[in-house]
């Protein structure tokens, strides 16, 4: 697969997936012209390099986990490493989810003022 039909599977730009590669994170073959070529598989690491980034991983970190990922092995400092990020991102879970929860009120409170402006309180 070509670059370009990569970063549009999976939603990234081409210098992104430039990047990964000088980062070490993916890696292409070149064809006789000089052309990054990428096996299927590519589309779903990207996507999950992706999310580690969302989760707030940088490439370091992310460079020590894809070895577990395609070979299974896991060291006892990966193990450690994997439920130190696994934890960060379940506290980030519980305050998104928090901030959601305090939108839905918010959200809630408007609706009912708007539905009737007398019922709610402060209302003038």
């Amino acid at each position: 697969m070509r670059i370009g039909e990569v970063a549009q599977r999976a939603g990234v730009s081409v210098r992104a997936l430039r990047y990964y590669e000088e980062q070490g994170l993916l890696t292409s073959e070149r064809s006789t012209s000089g052309q990054r070529r990428y096996p299927d598989s590519a589309v779903d690491r990207v996507r999950f390099i992706q999310n580690l980034y969302a989760a707030g991983l940088g490439s370091k970190a992310v460079l020590r986990i894809l070895p577990c990922m395609e070979h299974g092995v896991l060291t006892d400092e990966m193990h450690a490493r994997l439920l130190a990020e696994r934890a960060r991102v379940q506290a980030q879970l519980e305050e998104l989810t928090a901030t959601r929860d305090k939108l839905d009120a918010v959200i809630a409170h408007g609706e009912a003022y708007r539905a009737d402006p007398a019922s709610c309180a402060g209302a003038s």
